[in-house]
């Protein structure tokens, strides 16, 4: 039996706590089972096991990755409010300011805002496990 058959039945047993909906729930369990026969389960698992072994370190730099990264971004959009500030006192500062901070945003690549995101859904599918398994509040 290979892992990707061992893998469906707890990831379906998952899918049954998770998904209240049963029309939901069967149609999740429908591609989970034309998943099994392909690569992309494998990735899945592997993506998912990295991700949760990271966020179980005892190491900090490693466990804090993900929210550090998050509270990075979070900063950056609540540098707005100042920006509000300084554009009623002197909008030609702010319009300045504004392209400065558009000109940077728009020299980072396309695959960083892609990590992003990617690093944003992988820490709240680990936080879930968490709670799903007990170990987080």
């Amino acid at each position: 039996m290979s892992i990707l058959s061992t893998l469906v039945g707890p990831v379906s047993s998952i899918i049954d706590k998770i998904i209240p909906d049963r029309e939901a729930r069967d149609r999740a369990k429908l591609e989970l089972l034309k998943l099994e026969g392909s690569q992309e389960l494998e990735e899945v698992r592997l993506q998912l096991s990295a991700m949760l072994a990271e966020a179980q370190s005892a190491d900090p730099w490693t466990s804090r990755a993900r929210p550090s990264f998050l509270y990075v971004m979070y900063m950056l959009l609540l540098w707005s409010i100042p920006m509000g500030l300084i554009a009623a006192v002197r909008p030609e500062a702010a319009r300045d300011i504004a392209a400065g901070m558009n000109a940077y945003l728009s020299g980072i690549p396309e695959p960083l805002y892609a990590l992003f995101g990617t690093g944003y859904l992988g820490y709240t599918v680990a936080r879930q496990w968490g709670k799903i398994r007990g170990v987080e509040r």
